[in-house]
């Protein structure tokens, strides 16, 4: 008889495989025509294979529903995710960009997001009944900080300009650390404020700080003595930024200090100078990593969500959570962005990009991990129940409403920009024709030498899309009289095609630029020379 083992283990891995691979197999046409985001899509896919769905991917079963275990759970699964993540994206930022653009995370970090908790914690009090303003100040807390994880995913080059990105991925990164301040109010005014000064910014931030610096340096000073002397092999080099994020994570966290907020600064030391980014930036596996971590944990979010508790429990009912997610969606952050718009160079010049930074702040796998830090920071005597009861279904509800709003609206946005943008540079540009002339009303048509021999014929400067002025005076035929052509195809990502035409000592070349995708990197582009795929006709024929 055939043993069968369906197993948790076994009906997790055929989830998140079957989804990476079948997803994966229509993935750029899901971004491209149907304009949903990696994370809208596994969160999607989460519900319907979770314990509302088909129940075969139910991680309350793994913990034999223990809410505390599953609470654990996760906490750890939220934590390693952003943390390689966050020092991923410290590695992706230009060089010295943290220092160089420090007055706009600085206005982005302190005045912009204490204006965003505030407003959070305005609207929660607002929308859920029964709850005192300093417990709707720690739930405002754990949607505060942007993403790292949405904003990675779904803030892609190709619909934010590169300095827009920057900026958001930079802010990202850093508040994400610095989300831990804004769950302290829990106490007393008096015993706050000490914590503060003392536990949260000189041993949680200051001390995350310096030593984040600190391995940062010693790791870029190692790679770069090893790489030198040949002493790192490729994959072990690509490798290095994941295992310095297990280092950071469990050193870090075993002295309690801010072990995301390291991971960002580690990945922002080790790249200081550019080292390290442009090395590694010529193979993908950062973002196949990314991508691995954003099936997986959106997967997760969406088997956890509590769908039973979005009903009449603790009187949260389904319409208060609408009217929350609509109102924190837009009032948030976004007029924040506005006002401080001249203060924040990279969006000062553009209100489009102040628009965008300032609609743009996901609430995702960072609000799942504020929300384990939240249980473990609100007292269990008893006198918080209902804050501790409400904590969840509200900021799985704001993720839940997040990942869709932005997941959907930022790609659909950009590309429909992009489309009108495309659509006047075309109606106002000039083509090179490379199609042959008219032939005038009752001409005769060209004829095809069947006595030609089979030896290639050099194209003339009309076949390579060469206007008129660029062609040699003629005899009277309208074919120059000896002339010798260089035709050299780029098969680069670029698509760039160079054509020049010599005509005794002058030489004019042109070159055109087609509407392909561009290549982030410069490093991309590939040299003719070294090609053997290029197509390059011979520069010695001659056309008598």
């Amino acid at each position: 008889m055939v043993h069968l083992d369906i197993s948790e283990t076994s009906q997790v891995l055929s989830v998140i495989g079957g989804y990476i691979c079948i997803v994966g197999l229509v993935s750029f046409f899901l971004k491209e025509k149907m304009f949903m985001s990696e994370p809208l899509v596994a969160l999607l896919i989460g519900v319907a294979f979770g314990p509302i769905g088909a129940d075969i991917f139910n991680p309350f079963r793994w913990v034999g529903y223990d809410q505390h275990q599953l609470e654990s759970l996760s906490f750890q699964v939220s934590r390693i995710v952003i943390a390689i993540q966050v020092l991923f994206t410290g590695i992706s930022l230009p060089k010295a960009y943290c220092w160089r653009h420090r007055l706009s995370l600085f206005v982005l970090l302190i005045p912009v997001m204490t204006c965003a908790w505030f407003v959070s914690a305005l609207l929660v009090w607002a929308f859920i009944p029964n709850l005192t303003f300093l417990e709707a100040l720690v739930v405002g807390s754990c949607v505060t900080p942007t993403d790292p994880v949405l904003a990675n995913s779904i803030c892609k080059e190709k619909y934010v300009p590169l300095e827009v990105r920057n900026i958001i991925l930079a802010e990202a990164g850093a508040n994400d650390g610095l989300g831990f301040p804004f769950l302290n109010p829990v106490s007393s005014l008096g015993e706050a404020i000490g914590q503060w000064f003392y536990n949260v910014l000189l041993y949680q931030i200051l001390l995350s700080v310096l030593i984040g610096a600190v391995i940062g340096y010693i790791a870029r000073r190692c790679l770069k003595y090893c790489e030198g002397r040949n002493l790192i092999d490729r994959e072990s080099f690509l490798a290095f930024g994941v295992a310095l994020t297990f280092f950071t994570v469990g050193w870090v966290g075993i002295i309690g200090s801010d072990d995301i907020l390291c991971c960002f600064v580690v990945g922002n030391s080790l790249t200081w100078d550019d080292w390290f980014r442009i090395r590694s930036e010529e193979d993908s596996f950062q973002e196949v990593i990314d991508m691995l971590l954003n099936s997986a944990v959106f997967l997760y979010i969406g088997a956890v969500i509590p769908w039973n508790e979005f009903g009449n429990y603790w009187d949260i009912t389904p319409w208060r959570l609408v009217l929350l997610g609509i109102t924190v969606m837009l009032a948030r952050r976004l007029p924040w962005v506005l006002l401080a718009m001249k203060f924040i160079p990279p969006i000062s010049s553009s209100w489009k990009d102040a628009l965008f930074t300032g609609y743009f702040g996901p609430i995702g796998v960072g609000a799942v991990f504020y929300i384990e830090v939240a249980h473990h920071a609100i007292p269990d005597d008893g006198t918080r129940e209902r804050l501790r009861a409400v904590v969840a279904p509200v900021v799985y509800f704001m993720v839940l409403t997040s990942v869709i709003v932005h997941g959907i609206t930022i790609p659909i946005g950009k590309s429909m920009q992009h489309t009108l943008t495309l659509t006047r540079s075309k109606s106002g540009a000039q083509f090179i024709s490379r199609l042959p002339p008219p032939v005038p009303f009752g001409g005769a048509l060209p004829t095809h030498d069947t006595n030609a021999t089979s030896e290639p014929k050099e194209a003339s400067a009309r076949d390579v899309g060469v206007h008129d002025d660029a062609t040699a005076p003629n005899s009277g035929t309208g074919t120059p009289a000896a002339f010798s052509r260089t035709n050299t195809l780029s098969m680069s990502r670029t698509n760039t095609m160079t054509q020049g035409v010599h005509w005794g000592e002058n030489t004019v070349g042109h070159s055109v630029q087609s509407s392909g995708r561009t290549s982030p990197s410069n490093n991309d582009s590939t040299s003719h020379s070294s090609n053997p795929n290029l197509v390059q006709p011979s520069t010695h024929a001659m056309v008598q």
